[in-house]
């Protein structure tokens, strides 16, 4: 059971990839990528239960034919090696036509290769089940001999391929890329490593050695260790940039909180009364708190004074702020100081709407422009602002 276990486990963690990658295959089921990505983890969750042990000896007596798990380990794991050349060339991206070309040439010729193994079984005589040592058993049978070469040869050009491809792209990306092509040329690595111990223990036998060990209980644990790295390397770039965008909402609606508690008295739309649970998706909290500080602007935007941002702009300057810095500060201190304004008037009639060549926002236009700027509230100069329109009128002229 032991052997099992081996190839079991990482079985289980690319099982638990593909189920989380599944709604977003449902949701967009035409993208070759994604069901590229797919079908590797589908035929490398088939290549790691259907090798161990315990499901070879099932597989035999479920189909009651002698080491019938033999070529259908072999066909899948050829489906794996195709499938990581296939989703190699999605991944490099190009024009869609030479996609499609070269995804069709390398499916054609790994299928061509499976077909030949099922050929050779059927011509050769195995008549004696192994379950952990068929390579080495049969090393000299005719046909099964021959069978045993061309998977692991077809098998030994898809890892190549596929680690000098990734070897190269990784000196050209960084990221979550880059960190999932060294993953992959890992994992690849690995697969030579594995596909040297079962070249070693077949030449063995054909010179007459006992190398089996090798095939038995080295090679095993190499292509547990190189299926897991190639499936993690496979799927790190789309989870990384998704927790990377996490991330980055994340720090942002942090940083939005300043800005936001300014005008929480000045926001009276759906965005101030509608409540987001915490458990909500950080870019659904990041977009409420978004739509409510624009909702707060547009309430004080008839308190906006081209003197109190004139008045901060100079102050800033004057510290040594460089200019684009300043114009920030001024902005946050305006923006200060009409909140101040509207709460004082709430109670009262609203304003005149502002002529038309009142001072308008500069510093609003996206996410990380709103994050500037609420960075700034913490100023001195917005502090000076802040206090000054809170003054009685009279005071504030004196």
């Amino acid at each position: 059971m032991d052997s099992g276990l081996i190839l079991y486990i990482p079985g289980v963690v690319l099982v638990a990839a593909l189920i989380v990658k599944l709604p977003a295959l449902r949701r967009t089921g035409h993208d070759p990528l994604l069901r590229s990505v797919c079908a590797l983890l589908l035929v490398g969750c088939a290549v790691l239960f259907l090798a161990a042990p315990p499901t070879i000896a099932a597989v035999n007596d479920l189909t009651g034919i002698t080491n019938f798990s033999a070529p259908l380990v072999y066909c899948v794991l050829t489906a794996f090696s195709g499938s990581c050349i296939v989703l190699i060339i999605n991944w490099r991206g190009g024009p869609p036509e030479r996609i499609r070309r070269a995804s069709k040439l390398c499916i054609s010729a790994y299928a061509a290769v499976t077909i030949l193994l099922v050929v050779l079984f059927a011509l050769g005589e195995a008549p004696v089940e192994r379950l952990r040592d068929l390579d080495t058993y049969y090393a000299t049978t005719p046909f099964i001999r021959e069978m045993i070469m061309l998977y692991l040869l077809a098998h030994t050009v898809g890892s190549v391929i596929l680690t000098v491809l990734c070897w190269r792209w990784l000196r050209q990306v960084d990221g979550s890329l880059r960190t999932g092509l060294a993953l992959i040329v890992l994992g690849g690595l690995l697969d030579v490593g594995y596909l040297a111990t079962k070249f070693a223990a077949v030449f063995a036998r054909w010179s007459g050695r006992d190398w089996d060990y090798l095939s038995t209980y080295v090679a095993p644990p190499l292509a547990s260790a190189a299926a897991l790295m190639v499936g993690a390397g496979f799927i790190f770039p789309l989870v990384g940039q998704r927790a990377s965008a996490t991330w980055r909402a994340y720090h942002q609606y942090r940083r939005l909180k300043p800005l936001w508690l300014e005008l929480q008295g000045s926001t009276q739309s759906w965005a101030a009364t509608m409540k987001i649970a915490w458990w909500s998706p950080v870019e659904l909290r990041k977009s409420h708190r978004e739509a409510a500080i624009h909702d707060g602007l547009l309430n004080i935007a008839p308190y906006f004074r081209a003197s109190v941002r004139s008045d901060a702009l100079a102050q800033a300057l004057a510290q040594g702020l460089d200019r684009e810095r300043a114009a920030v500060v001024a902005e946050a201190a305006m923006i200060a100081s009409a909140c101040r304004a509207h709460a004082a008037h709430r109670s009262d009639a609203r304003p005149a709407d502002p002529p038309p060549d009142a001072p308008r926002l500069q510093h609003t236009g996206g996410s990380d422009s709103l994050v500037s700027l609420s960075r700034t509230f913490g100023s001195p100069i917005v502090a000076v602002a802040r206090r000054r329109a809170a003054m009685p009128e009279s005071a504030s002229h004196e």
